[in-house]
């Protein structure tokens, strides 16, 4: 089974958003999972940093597989495989009752995590209709924000429970998440554009060239900006600093970037990616560095905290919405998955060291090297506008 777009929107390309969708909010649900289950065990700092790094870790393994797998075998039946290791991981999640159990399972749902985001990001490309193509994909990469709400939320609800009912609640949602995957992807078909591009010859030569590596060195250097900007401040920032507000600041933040991310999901044809990248990494570099300078007044005055991570959030999502956009449309059809994958194994894999790096940095030199994180997507994004 193949897929016939005929450039319009129907009943099967429905099934095919909603399906993406829940999984881009199943993709964030166990990524930020690693955060709340560092107060499941009393465990030394050493082994809370791994725990933060594992989410990281076995992303990257799952991309790496999934992306040239992809390619190779079809979008299609990589889904299922993916859909397969969630099931396993989220029943064992619920029988979890020790760190290294947790350990395990996790690591199969990131693993599967990993493989899934990477393949929907490629196949949203290839299978919406063009009119809707940005549109449907900001639209998908937004909900991941929601997975990240619907965790913290649920770690909120259920905060005074114990630890077996909080393992149950976030195991039956992952459950219930993959029901709703199979449902849709009963009837979603192959890649048309990928059945081509497999059967040509010219396809299967593309080498590397000085245009792939600069394109490379680019959706790499931004990406790696938002794991590792996002990702200290998002996920790291409470393990290390402010425990008992794990669960709020990851809720905050990330509705604040649903809310930001839908609004501009809607113009996303219209707009160009190029300037959304140079502004949102601007925009994120300077309210960062605010936050560097306020650190004394914030700490005394939380309110001011949370108004500083909406407002650095608010950026983030539009620059998250267009850099995995951005880093998913610029390849061939036939090496879309590989490629995709490098950019995005190697900006994770570059987040793991900057978990270890920086456990051990007062909270001043924490968040000024989270500027120095997010320069680096800026003056990437300044060089795509300029030579892109």
């Amino acid at each position: 089974m193949s897929w016939k777009s005929n450039g319009e929107w129907n009943n099967v390309t429905t099934l095919a958003f909603i399906s993406f969708c829940i999984g881009m909010f199943l993709e964030s649900f166990i990524f930020g999972l690693e955060s709340i289950a560092t107060n499941w065990y009393v465990v030394p700092k050493i082994l809370t940093s791994v725990l933060l790094a594992w989410a990281p870790l076995w992303l990257i393994v799952g991309i790496g597989f999934a992306g040239p797998l992809s390619d190779r075998i079809g979008r299609r039946p990589t889904f299922w495989i993916t859909m397969s290791l969630y099931f396993i991981g989220g029943i064992g999640l619920i029988f979890s009752f020790n760190y290294f159990l947790v350990l395990i399972f996790t690591a199969l749902m990131l693993f599967s995590a990993g493989g899934e985001m990477n393949t929907i990001m490629v196949a949203t490309h290839e299978i919406m209709p063009q009119a809707y193509r940005s549109r449907a994909m900001f639209f998908e990469i937004n909900f991941i924000n929601v997975g990240g709400v619907a965790l913290g939320g649920l770690e909120l609800l259920t905060q005074f429970s114990s630890i077996l009912i909080q393992r149950l609640v976030l195991g039956l949602v992952i459950l219930f998440a993959v029901l709703v995957l199979i449902f849709t992807r009963l009837r979603l078909p192959e890649s048309e554009r990928w059945i081509r591009a497999k059967n040509r010859v010219e396809d299967v030569k593309e080498k590397l060239n000085k245009d792939t590596l600069f394109k490379l060195f680019v959706t790499t250097a931004i990406a790696f900006s938002n794991a590792a900007g996002f990702g200290l401040i998002v996920y790291v920032l409470g393990p290390y600093f402010f425990s008992s507000l794990t669960g709020e600041i990851i809720f905050v933040a990330d509705l604040s970037e649903f809310f930001v991310g839908l609004f501009i999901s809607f113009f996303a044809d219209k707009l160009s990616r190029k300037s959304l990248l140079v502004w949102s990494n601007a925009g994120i570099v300077v309210f960062t560095l605010i936050t560097y300078f306020l650190i004394p007044e914030w700490e005394s005055f939380l309110p001011l905290f949370w108004a500083l991570l909406v407002t650095i959030n608010a950026f983030t999502a539009i620059q998250y919405l267009t850099e995995d956009t951005f880093k998913g449309e610029v390849w061939s059809t036939i090496r879309r998955g590989t490629y995709t994958a490098i950019a995005r194994v190697v900006s994770i894999g570059l987040y793991i060291p900057m978990i270890f790096l920086t456990a051990s940095l007062s909270l001043s030199n924490y968040v000024l090297f989270n500027v120095g994180i997010w320069g680096i997507g800026l003056v990437a994004a300044i060089l795509w506008y300029i030579y892109g």
